[in-house]
């Protein structure tokens, strides 16, 4: 494992009269990865990364990059490459000079300058635009140019806000596999801001999910998106279904936590658990829409298996797959994914929902997932 990079160590900014806007920040990057900050409007995202930017300073905690403290270095020393939503081109000059400016800020002379500027291009698939004005350009052309300004003087840093929040979603989709390969070609470390979750499972090698001005969990896209720390990351990155359970027991002749779960349809099961529960307590098993099968008659479940009896509330075609939305006997409904040509249903038929134990994840029940929903969206 490598040194990191760039550390954030306790950093929190704090207003006056009000809470903190971002605190108990430990984060640790290392040289090359691309690193996305995650999470709703007013999370702490955005305020973080400015921080880094040099844009705010911290009211505790310091900021370092290579083992050199940078906290109160101001934005123009610290050679990090900003890139934002808006584009931020200078409308009357053109693509050339909008890439050329730092650098001339940097008295750098002619040649290298245009030199420089052509490489950037080049990265960037924009060869050949160099002397068209930004009004002449697409969105995301536009979008281009503003990564070719900002990685033309190879800042030590890259930092992108929400740079493709003004996108359509296919050129969204896109520009996010362009932006990833040229972060890898370039080898550059990157801080990117989005609320897009999809967005951010497509283009990390780590995520850093926020949540009322902290961080409520780092991983990997598939650890995220396969095993959320708590409520509001599953309900916050992809779609899930939160089911009230009660833990009737710990099984005491396994080494691993092996738990006996009871639902409110009286079915029992026994499910392995990544962490700690309360025995006699309550608890939440989440299950992504894909995990769940539909049986359109009765079933008798093994005994790595949850059935439950539902009634077909609505089915939404969405092309390759549909949602089909279940309310179980409770009132509770449940969504599952399923192939778009499967076998036929329709509302109000009676069917079985049906998945595996080992695609349950199960969390402490410390807050009403409805609640956590509410606030994610």
């Amino acid at each position: 494992m490598c040194m990191s990079y760039l550390s954030l160590i306790d950093v929190e900014k704090t207003y006056a009269s009000s809470a903190p806007a971002v605190r108990n920040v430990f984060l640790e990057i290392e040289r090359g990865e691309f690193v996305t900050f995650l999470g709703p409007s007013g999370s702490g995202k955005t305020t973080t990364l400015s921080m880094v930017a040099g844009f705010i300073l911290p009211s505790s905690g310091r900021i370092e990059v290579g083992g050199k403290d940078i906290t109160h270095v101001p934005p123009h020393q610290r050679n990090i490459g900003m890139v934002f939503q808006d584009y931020s081109l200078f409308p009357h000059m053109t693509v050339e000079e909008n890439v050329a400016f730092p650098l001339r800020m940097r008295g750098m002379s002619k040649k290298n300058i245009t030199s420089r500027v052509g490489e950037a291009l080049e990265i960037v698939g924009l060869s050949g635009f160099g002397h068209r004005l930004p009004v002449q350009l697409s969105g995301g052309q536009q979008q281009r140019v503003a990564i070719a300004r900002a990685i033309v003087y190879r800042p030590a840093i890259l930092l992108m806000d929400e740079p493709l929040g003004a996108l359509d979603r296919l050129l969204r989709d896109r520009l996010q596999l362009e932006i990833k390969q040229i972060q890898r070609e370039m080898g550059i470390t990157t801080l990117y801001v989005t609320h897009d979750q999809s967005e951010a499972l497509t283009m990390s090698d780590r995520i850093c999910v926020f949540n009322e001005g902290e961080i409520v969990q780092i991983g990997t896209p598939s650890s995220i998106y396969e095993k959320p720390s708590n409520v509001f990351v599953a309900g916050f990155v992809g779609e899930s279904n939160f089911l009230e359970c009660r833990v009737l027991t710990r099984k005491s002749d396994t080494p691993d936590n092996t738990y006996v779960l009871g639902f409110l349809n009286s079915a029992s099961v026994r499910v392995k658990s990544e962490r700690d529960l309360p025995v006699h307590g309550e608890a939440i098993a989440v299950v992504r829409p894909e995990h769940i099968r539909v049986e359109p008659t009765s079933v008798q479940p093994q005994t790595t298996e949850v059935a439950f009896q539902a009634t077909i509330r609505d089915i939404i075609y969405r092309g390759e797959s549909s949602s089909l939305q279940a309310i179980l006997p409770s009132g509770q409904i449940v969504t599952a994914r399923i192939p778009s040509r499967s076998v036929s249903l329709s509302p109000n038929q009676q069917i079985h929902l049906v998945w595996e134990t080992r695609d349950m994840v199960l969390l402490p029940n410390d807050k009403r997932p409805e609640a956590v929903i509410e606030a994610a969206e």
